[in-house]
C-alpha cells in the first residue's frame, strides 16, 4: 500500500487541485515534494481566475507570466482585505494635474509640460526619484498622454499632439486643435485626440503619414475623454453632455461616422472622464455623475448592464480594471481611492491619500502588487505585498 508522498505526481497535482487556498497552504508545509508540488501554477489558475488582481483576465489571458501564481493569490488576499504600505514617492512645491502610464518596468508622469520617466525595480523595492528620461516639447501643460508600442503620445494646453520614441531620439510635433487637447489615445497606428474645441480628430501614426488627419469628428460638445476599442474598428468618445443628450458615443474609426450612441437618462452635465475597453464589447466609463457603468455593446446600448455608485457623491476622475473582477476609481475630492469588486453592489476598500489638503486623484495605475496613484501634489504608491493593516479602511 502505497503512502500519500509514494503516489505519482500527475495523481498528486490532481487531487491537490480540489483544495482551496487554505489547504493549499497546509499541504505545503507537509514535506518537501508537496511543497515543490504546491508551488505550480496549475494548481492555482482555478484559485487564481476567481480572486482580485491576479493578472488573470476573464478572457484567460495571463498579463504577469513572470510571477508566480501562488505569489499573486497571496497579494490578492492584502487587495481584498486592504492590507498594504502607503507611501508617498514624490512631491512638488505647485498643485498640478499630473497623469501617469506605466509599461513594462517604466513608470511616466506627466508634471507641467514634461514627461518624466522613472524605471520601477524588478523586486517593488525602493523607487528611484531621478528620472532616466525626459521628455518636453509642449508650451504648455500635457493634458494626457499614452505609451504604445515604444512611442510616448502626449496632448497638451497648446493644442499639439507629440509623438517621441522611447528606444531613439525620434520627435514629431503637429498642431492638433485649436483649444487644449483633454484626451488622447492611440493602438496601432493611429492616434485619437479630443478638444474643448467640440471636436476628436484621427491621425495617422505611419511613418509616411505622420500627423496626416484623417477624420474630424464633430461632437457638438467639449470632449473629455476618448478610447479606441482593441479591434481598431471604432472610437468612443466621452463628452460633457452640454451640448448633446448622449455623452457616450461609438465612431467608425475607418469613416469617421456614428455609429451608436450608449445611453439614454443622463442628467444635464454629467460629462464622461475617462473610459476604457475590458475587450471588444465590454467597456467601463465614469464621470461627473459619481457612478461606474459597465456597458455590454452586444447586449444594449441603452443601458449599462452593472453600475457601481460612489457613496460620497464625488465626481469619479479615472478608473482602472484587471480585466476581470476589480475596479480601481480615483474621486475628486480628498483623494479618495476605491477598489470595487464587480459581484459586490458596494466599494470593497477606500483609501484617503490626501492630507491635509484636498485633492482629486487624476490619474491610477496599478499592477498586481502596487498602486500608483497621482494627485495634484505628489505621487502615492500603496505596496500590496506588504501587510500594514492601519491603511485599509
Amino acid at each position: 500500500m502505497l503512502l500519500l508522498p509514494q503516489l505519482p505526481e500527475d495523481l498528486l497535482l490532481l487531487l491537490f487541485s480540489y483544495s482551496d487556498t487554505q489547504a493549499l497552504g497546509r499541504l505545503a508545509q507537509v514535506c518537501r515534494k508537496f511543497h515543490s508540488l504546491v508551488g505550480r501554477d496549475t494548481l492555482w489558475r482555478r484559485i487564481a481566475k476567481v480572486s482580485l488582481n491576479t493578472g488573470i483576465t476573464r478572457l484567460g489571458r495571463d498579463a504577469f507570466p513572470q510571477i508566480a501564481l501562488k505569489e499573486r493569490v497571496k497579494f490578492s488576499q492584502n487587495w481584498k482585505r486592504g492590507r498594504c504600505h502607503q507611501e508617498i514617492l514624490l512631491r512638488w512645491k505647485y498643485n498640478l494635474l499630473p497623469w501617469l502610464q506605466l509599461d513594462d518596468q517604466w513608470l511616466y508622469l506627466s508634471q507641467a509640460a514634461d514627461i518624466l520617466a522613472y524605471p520601477l525595480r524588478q523586486n517593488g523595492v525602493g523607487f528611484q526619484r531621478r528620472p532616466i528620461s525626459v521628455y518636453t516639447g509642449h508650451r504648455d501643460d500635457v493634458c494626457r498622454f499614452v505609451v504604445s508600442e515604444s512611442h510616448i503620445i502626449s496632448g497638451g494646453g497648446d493644442g499639439k499632439v507629440i509623438v517621441c520614441n522611447t528606444c531613439n531620439s525620434f520627435y514629431a510635433a503637429f498642431s492638433a486643435h485649436d483649444q487644449e487637447v483633454n484626451c488622447i489615445d492611440s493602438r496601432g497606428h493611429v492616434i485619437v485626440s479630443g478638444s474643448r474645441d467640440k471636436t476628436a480628430r484621427i491621425w495617422s501614426l505611419c511613418s509616411n503619414r505622420l500627423g496626416e488627419c484623417l477624420h474630424t469628428i464633430r461632437t457638438e460638445d467639449r470632449v473629455w475623454s476618448v478610447a479606441i476599442d482593441p479591434m481598431l474598428s471604432s472610437v468612443m468618445t466621452g463628452t460633457a453632455c452640454c451640448g448633446h443628450a448622449s455623452p457616450l458615443r461609438i465612431w467608425n474609426l475607418q469613416s469617421g461616422q456614428l455609429e451608436s450612441c450608449l445611453g439614454s437618462d443622463f442628467r444635464r452635465g454629467a460629462g464622461v472622464l475617462d473610459i476604457l475597453y475590458e475587450s471588444p464589447s465590454v467597456v467601463l466609463t465614469c464621470g461627473y455623475d459619481t457612478y461606474i457603468r459597465q456597458w455590454d455593446i452586444r447586449a444594449s446600448t441603452r443601458r449599462s448592464v452593472m453600475e457601481w455608485e460612489e457613496p460620497h457623491d464625488s465626481a469619479l476622475y479615472c478608473l482602472q480594471s484587471d480585466g476581470n473582477f476589480m475596479i480601481a476609481s480615483g474621486s475628486s475630492r480628498y483623494g479618495v481611492v476605491r477598489l470595487w469588486d464587480k459581484r459586490q453592489s458596494k466599494s470593497l476598500q477606500v483609501f484617503f491619500l490626501s492630507s491635509p489638503s484636498s485633492s482629486p486623484v487624476y490619474c491610477l495605475r496599478f499592477t498586481t502588487s502596487h498602486l500608483y496613484t497621482a494627485l495634484a501634489h505628489a505621487l502615492y504608491m500603496l505596496d500590496f505585498k506588504i501587510s500594514d493593516p492601519q491603511h485599509g479602511k
